[in-house]
């Protein structure tokens, strides 16, 4: 029996710019990661499994496929051993096979739960554990990879099966309220992975769906946290007023008034969006009131995993970064891009790609060319490649180089190394 080929892989690896040999690069390097030891692949691996002469790699392997793609092995076309392949339905939409595989997934799930006849089971907090987990899970691969389309719709299928399970069984209302909580968090994650990708049609879509499920659950962090990131997606369209309004709805929740952290990454949400207008009194007056906040937070108080970055600092700093980087203060958005670096999680690989990026740009602006290619050379080639914002501030990094130090070495340096990391993520 000849193999099957694997299109679900070959569509992915297309929409983001894989090659064979540069697939084969990212997953040894996650491999490594998660083993201490690098993978062995090369680009002929892949091709057996574009090929379909592999349909399950082995378990280390699988994992850190995962890891980059932010799919699980089966959405990306594997068939686990024992069972028998399952054909792709024909093209609805033109979205591709990643598309058909994900919503046909959650359509079945969908299918199952709804099925007359089918027993009821109890629903129960359990359950909502697992998603949670799952959760975790979610925040770790944006927190690696961000921006990525596959982070978006793992997300975004996630959502829908928290949703399913409403309809799976009997619950209680805590329970309800829960699985409507995960939803809302998991559809705030797409939405935010969206964002982060430039894909704002679709970062708006994820938006409405997930302010009316956090309403309905009535979780007041969750909310809190799709407020402050639709602040963020107009803050990022160049829209401050909206931007401010947006970041005041999840100031002004109780759970900002309770807990100073939150109150914290509010303040500095706005002190970034004041960079953008240029208020640079404003954005002095929003950081303090950012800083006195962190310092009264309790330290030991449990809260979501999304607020890692803001407990550490790494969060404030990073927003003091973005702040200063647009009002052209170009010496305080190195300093805060230093301090950012410092504080930010070895996981955090997407945080730290852009605020390198932005700590080159600043340096730059101050006139030192040499170190400032120094630093834009230390943002990873398969980062700078695939992520939309970290892509877009490397090429005003470089366009600026090209202006203020045209044939300098510094610009020849440069450009050698772009055209160097185009081949390898090429």
């Amino acid at each position: 029996m000849h193999a099957t080929r694997n299109t679900a892989l070959v569509a992915w690896m297309t929409e983001h710019g894989h090659s064979s040999n540069s697939l084969a690069d990212a997953v040894n390097g996650a491999v490594e990661r998660l083993t201490g030891r690098p993978g062995g692949l090369d680009g002929s691996s892949i091709r057996s499994w574009k090929a379909g002469r592999v349909k399950w790699p082995k378990s280390a392997t699988r994992k850190a496929l995962e890891d980059v793609t932010g799919l699980t092995a089966v959405a990306l076309g594997f068939v686990p051993r024992g069972r028998s392949p399952v054909p792709a339905a024909p093209p609805q939409d033109g979205h591709g096979v990643k598309d058909r595989t994900l919503v046909g997934g959650a359509a079945a799930a969908t299918t199952t739960a709804a099925a007359p006849g089918t027993p009821s089971r109890r629903i129960g907090m359990s359950d909502v554990d697992r998603l949670r987990v799952r959760f975790v899970e979610v925040i770790a691969t944006d927190q690696r990879h961000g921006g990525q389309l596959g982070v978006e719709r793992r997300a975004a299928m996630l959502a829908d099966e928290a949703l399913n399970l409403q309809n799976a069984g009997s619950a209680t209302e805590r329970v309800r309220n829960s699985l409507y909580a995960c939803a809302a968090s998991f559809r705030s994650s797409a939405m935010w992975a969206a964002i982060d990708g430039c894909r704002y049609d679709d970062a708006k879509a994820h938006m409405r769906e997930a302010q009316a499920l956090a309403e309905m659950s009535g979780d007041q962090t969750i909310k809190f946290r799709i407020w402050s990131h639709t602040g963020t997606m107009y803050r990022h369209l160049g829209r401050p007023v909206d931007a401010l309004a947006a970041n005041d709805v999840a100031r002004n929740l109780n759970i900002a008034c309770r807990d100073p952290l939150f109150a914290s990454l509010g303040h500095a949400r706005h002190a970034a969006t004041y960079g953008l207008t240029g208020d640079s009194a404003a954005v002095r007056r929003s950081l303090g009131r950012a800083q006195d906040a962190l310092e009264r937070a309790d330290p030991d108080l449990a809260r979501p995993v999304w607020m890692a970055a803001v407990r550490s600092g790494a969060e404030l700093e990073t927003l003091a970064l973005a702040a200063h980087f647009r009002l052209g203060d170009f010496e305080r958005a190195e300093t805060h891009a230093h301090r950012s670096l410092t504080l930010l999680g070895p996981g955090m690989r997407r945080d730290r790609a852009i605020n390198t990026a932005r700590l080159a740009v600043a340096q730059l602006g101050q006139g030192d060319a040499e170190l400032a290619v120094g630093t834009a050379m230390k943002v990873p080639s398969d980062i700078a490649a695939q992520h939309a914002r970290v892509t877009f501030l490397l090429q005003e990094f470089g366009a600026a180089l090209r202006a203020t130090a045209p044939g300098s070495t510094a610009a020849q340096s440069w450009t050698e190394h772009a055209v160097a990391a185009r081949r390898t993520t090429a």
